[in-house]
């Protein structure tokens, strides 16, 4: 633990936890949006932000998928050649493409797939923009394992992988150290779709799913409650769930 502290006394790790687990700074409050348009979760995003450092909402986890759409990160804006088809195509199957805020390359969103941003404050134990990759790679593994699925990470590459084939990824913001946009696990996406862009801008790689990787049908709330379960340990916060209606 960080910080001036200096403990006169032996403290035992389970009475440790609890006085964690009973600050209202130890919580993350998680909402389930069902599916939203992408400009309209980035506007979202954008006002959480805001919110959170000024102290008027908690850390947040979102937890949505977003109808077909393309998205361009910060390593993607020089080039377009990481879209493999043209505009005509894309307007025939109403798929947009958006240049974005975060990190990374060329990535596709669509059903089936489940997005998590996650609206925290770093400060002030957790500064650390490698280590916050990590921990969201981490909690995809953990909800891989839930499953039965082993993934992991590749050298010098960002997300996590099963294989030569990747299921999560992740592009990030953190701006004055309050973080969004976020991951995006494959629970049962048309991995078709994802023949349409070089995936993050890497060329030799290829897209998985834990539906392709299990062999049956899943839908997203089957793997939501593993994310927030993993989002918890990782980030050893307690969960609070709001159902928007």
């Amino acid at each position: 633990m960080s910080g001036p502290y200096v403990f006169r006394r032996v403290i035992t790790a389970d009475k440790l936890n609890s006085v964690l687990d009973s600050s209202p700074m130890r919580q993350f409050e998680v909402r389930p949006l069902g599916t939203v348009g992408y400009c309209d979760a980035l506007e979202l995003q954008q006002t959480l932000v805001e919110e959170r450092r000024h102290g008027r909402v908690s850390d947040l986890l979102l937890l949505l998928e977003h109808p077909h759409v393309i998205t361009r990160g910060a390593g993607a804006r020089e080039s377009s050649d990481h879209v493999l088809v043209d505009r005509s195509t894309l307007d025939a199957e109403a798929i947009d493409i958006v240049d974005t805020g975060r990190g990374g390359d060329v990535t596709y969103h669509g059903p089936g797939q489940l997005i998590g941003y996650p609206i925290l404050d770093l400060k002030p134990d957790r500064c650390d923009v490698r280590r916050y990759v990590r921990d969201l790679e981490e909690v995809m593994i953990r909800t891989a394992a839930a499953f039965g699925v082993v993934a992991g990470r590749v050298n010098g590459l960002t997300g996590v992988w099963v294989g030569e084939a990747k299921l999560g990824a992740i592009g990030v913001r953190v701006s004055r150290w309050i973080t969004s946009h976020g991951f995006a696990f494959n629970v049962s996406p048309d991995l078709s779709r994802f023949e349409m862009i070089v995936p993050c801008g890497i060329v030799d790689k290829g897209v998985t799913s834990l539906s392709a990787l299990l062999d049956q049908e899943l839908v997203l709330a089957d793997v939501e409650s593993a994310v927030v379960t993993s989002f918890s340990e990782v980030f050893e916060r307690t969960v609070r769930t709001t159902a928007l209606v």
